[in-house]
C-alpha cells in the first residue's frame, strides 16, 4: 500500500447523502463532491454514530462509539483520555490544524486533542458578543492561509462546514422567506460545495500524496417519519450520510457495504500512519481492494431526546441487512425490502429481534468498558447551543419510565420548526403555545416564549414564562435575562437587580450577566455601583461592546470624562470599521472630551 504523505479531511454538517449528486441527485448543485467522487471511492451507505454534531464527529475522530468517547451530546465534552486521529498523527510527525464553522465543535469539548492550531474563533455581533456559527468562507479563507504555510511539510487538516444546518438561508430575509426550505437547504449545499472546491483545488497539485476525505455528520429530515431537522430519532434519513476517499492508493470504486464513520480514523490512519490501534471501527482498505470485510454489526444512538426532552434515549444496530431501535417500543426493519424503514416487523420476527436485542446489549457493554467520563455540561455552551436550535432541556436527572420519543413526535417536530428558525411572527408564537399545551412545563418552549413576546413588546405577559422556565430549572440564565428585561420594563429595578444578581450566582463568569448587572445599576441612578460589574465584564470577554460602552457611558455620569475618553476611544479601536455602533461612540466621545 503507498501511504499518503498528508491527509485532508472536509466535514459538512447536516448533509443529506440523496442530496449530492454523486448520490443520484440530478439536480444537486455539488460538483465538488461529484469530481472528488469520480476519482475515488463512494461509499453508498455509509452511517453517522449518532445524529448529533459533537457525538458524531467525535466518533469520526477517535474510531469510537459515544458510549466509549462520552461526547453523547453537544454540550457534553468528550471523555480526554480518548485518542484522537489528530493526536495520532501528531506523534507521527504531521502538523496538524482544524478549522470549523459553528460552536458545537469549540475546543471546549475536547476535539482540540491532538491539534497544534484550533480555528473556531467565532465573528461577533453587533453588541459585541461572539456568534454561534460563522460562513464557510470565512472558515476556509482561515484554511488556505494556514495551508499555504504549511503545505512543505506532512500536513493533517480538517476544515467544517456549517451551511446547510437550519436555518436554511436567511428566512428572515422577506426574499427568501416565501422559497420551500428545501430550496434553500440546497442552495447552501451548494454553497458549501463552492468552499469545498477552493479546497480542493488548493491541494490539487499534491493530490497524488494527500487522502482526501469527505463526509458529512448527520443528515436532515424534512418530515419524514414526523421529525423535523435531527438528533431526536436514529432513522436512516438522519444516520446515512455520504462519504468519499481519494488520494494515493485509494481506487475509482463504489462500495455497497454498509460502513460507519467510525470507520474513519483507522482507515486514515492505515493510510496516512500505520501502526496497532484499538478501535469500535475498522480499517476499510479490503474494500477499498474490492475484498469483502467479516461480518459485523454497526452501532448508533441518539440520547438527545432524553438530555432535550426527558424521554427515552434509543440505540440501534445495523446486522445482516437488519436493523433494530431499542426503545420503550422496539422496532426492527428489514432494510433490503424496506430502507425507508415503514413497515415496522418487531411484531412478526420476535426471535430476530431479540437476537439483536442481545448483540446490541453486548455491543454497548463492550464500549462502555473503555471507562469514558463526560465532562461537566457548561451552563454558557447550552444557551449559546440553544441559539443554535438544539432543545437541552438537560432533563436526564428525573426518574421513572420514560417516554416513547415515537408517542411525542407531533411535539418534537413542533420544536424542530421553532429550533430550525423557520418560523415568524404569529406562526412562531403559536407553535410555542401548542407546544406548551402538550407539554406545559417544558423549559426551553417557555424561555422562547417569552423572549417572542418581548421581541413584541409585551413584556407583561412575557413575564410568566421567563418565571416558569426559571422553576423548571432551565440549565442557562436565558431565563434569568430575560426575566429582568421585563422587571425593567415594570419599572421593578429591585426586582431586576435580584433577578440579575440569582443569575451572577449561578453562572459567575457569564459576561452579559455582569454586564447587564452594570448597566441596570448604572441607568436607574447608580453609575458607581455599576462601575465593578461592567469592569468585571470586559475582563471577562474585552470585545463586549455593549459593556465597555456603557463603561464609558458610567464614567461620564460621574464626571470622570478621562475616564470615559479612554473606554470610548478602546472602543473604537476595537469594533470593526463598518460597525454601526461607531457614530454613537463618537458622540459620546465628543461630548466628554
Amino acid at each position: 500500500m503507498r501511504q499518503a504523505r498528508n491527509l485532508l479531511v472536509v466535514t459538512i454538517d447536516t448533509l443529506r447523502a440523496d442530496h449530492v449528486g454523486a448520490y443520484g441527485d440530478r439536480t444537486a448543485r455539488t460538483p465538488a463532491w461529484d469530481a472528488l467522487a469520480a476519482r475515488g471511492t463512494r461509499f453508498d451507505f455509509a452511517y453517522a454514530a449518532a445524529p448529533i454534531t459533537l457525538a458524531s464527529h467525535a466518533s469520526l475522530f477517535t474510531g469510537r462509539y459515544p458510549p466509549a468517547h462520552g461526547a453523547w451530546d453537544n454540550g457534553v465534552r468528550m471523555g480526554l483520555q480518548t485518542p484522537t486521529l489528530a493526536e495520532m498523527l501528531a506523534a507521527r510527525g504531521l502538523t496538524t490544524a482544524a478549522f470549523v464553522g459553528a460552536f458545537p465543535l469549540d475546543r471546549r469539548f475536547g476535539l482540540i486533542k491532538g491539534f497544534q492550531t484550533y480555528g473556531d474563533r467565532m465573528p461577533r455581533g453587533t453588541d459585541g458578543r461572539p456568534l454561534n456559527e460563522r460562513p464557510g468562507r470565512m472558515v476556509v479563507d482561515e484554511a488556505l492561509e494556514w495551508l499555504a504555510q504549511h503545505r512543505s511539510s506532512r500536513f493533517f487538516l480538517w476544515v467544517h462546514l456549517f451551511e446547510p444546518h437550519a436555518p436554511y438561508g436567511n428566512p428572515a430575509d422577506p426574499a427568501q422567506a416565501h422559497r420551500p426550505a428545501l430550496d434553500r437547504y440546497d442552495d447552501d449545499i451548494a454553497e458549501a460545495d463552492r468552499q469545498m472546491a477552493r479546497l480542493l483545488a488548493a491541494v490539487d497539485d499534491i493530490k497524488d500524496d494527500t487522502l482526501v476525505i469527505a463526509a458529512a455528520d448527520h443528515g436532515e429530515a424534512f418530515g419524514e417519519h414526523g421529525e423535523i431537522s435531527h438528533s431526536v430519532f436514529a432513522y436512516d434519513t438522519t444516520l446515512r450520510v455520504p462519504l468519499v476517499m481519494a488520494g494515493p492508493d485509494i481506487p475509482i470504486r463504489v462500495v455497497t457495504d454498509p460502513v460507519s464513520l467510525v470507520d474513519v480514523a483507522p482507515t486514515a490512519m492505515a493510510h496516512v500512519a500505520p501502526g496497532p490501534r484499538t478501535w469500535d471501527g475498522v480499517d476499510l482498505s479490503a474494500l477499498l481492494a474490492g475484498r469483502p470485510l467479516p461480518d459485523r454489526a454497526l452501532y448508533a444512538e441518539t440520547r438527545a431526546p432524553l438530555f432535550d426532552f426527558g424521554w427515552s434515549p434509543l440505540k440501534t444496530i445495523r446486522l445482516d441487512g437488519w436493523k433494530y431501535i431499542d426503545a420503550p417500543s422496539p422496532e426492527l426493519y428489514d432494510l433490503a425490502r424496506d430502507p425507508g424503514e415503514t413497515s415496522n416487523l418487531f411484531a412478526r420476527e420476535r426471535n430476530r429481534a431479540s437476537a439483536l436485542a442481545a448483540k446490541l446489549a453486548t455491543f454497548a457493554d463492550v464500549s462502555v468498558a473503555s471507562g469514558a467520563q463526560p465532562g461537566d455540561v457548561d451552563r454558557e455552551a447550552l444557551s449559546r447551543l440553544a441559539a443554535l436550535g438544539y432543545a437541552n432541556g438537560r432533563t436526564a436527572g428525573s426518574t421513572g419510565p420514560r417516554p416513547d420519543p415515537k408517542d411525542r413526535r407531533a411535539i418534537a417536530a413542533r420544536f424542530g420548526e421553532v429550533a430550525s428558525g423557520e418560523l415568524r411572527g404569529d406562526a412562531l408564537e403559536s407553535a410555542l403555545r401548542e407546544i406548551l399545551k402538550a407539554d406545559p412545563k417544558n423549559p426551553q418552549a417557555h424561555v422562547r416564549l417569552g423572549y417572542v413576546l418581548l421581541d413584541r413588546g409585551r413584556a407583561a405577559d412575557a413575564r410568566a414564562h421567563f418565571e416558569a422556565a426559571i422553576a423548571e430549572h432551565l440549565p442557562s440564565v436565558d431565563a434569568h435575562l430575560g426575566l429582568a428585561q421585563c422587571q425593567i420594563a415594570a419599572k421593578d429595578t429591585q426586582g431586576a437587580l435580584r433577578t440579575l444578581s440569582a443569575a451572577e450566582a449561578l453562572e459567575p463568569d457569564n459576561p452579559v450577566v455582569s454586564a447587564n448587572l452594570g448597566v441596570t445599576l448604572s441607568d436607574t441612578g447608580d453609575p458607581a455601583g455599576g462601575i465593578p460589574h461592567l469592569h468585571r465584564a470586559i475582563s471577562l470577554d474585552p470585545d463586549l461592546s455593549q459593556a465597555r460602552f456603557s463603561l464609558a457611558v458610567a464614567y461620564g455620569r460621574l464626571g470622570r470624562r478621562t475616564d470615559a475618553a479612554r473606554e470610548a476611544e478602546e472602543l473604537l479601536r476595537r469594533l470593526p470599521p463598518d460597525a454601526p455602533q461607531r457614530g454613537e461612540v463618537r458622540r459620546l466621545l465628543e461630548a466628554v472630551r
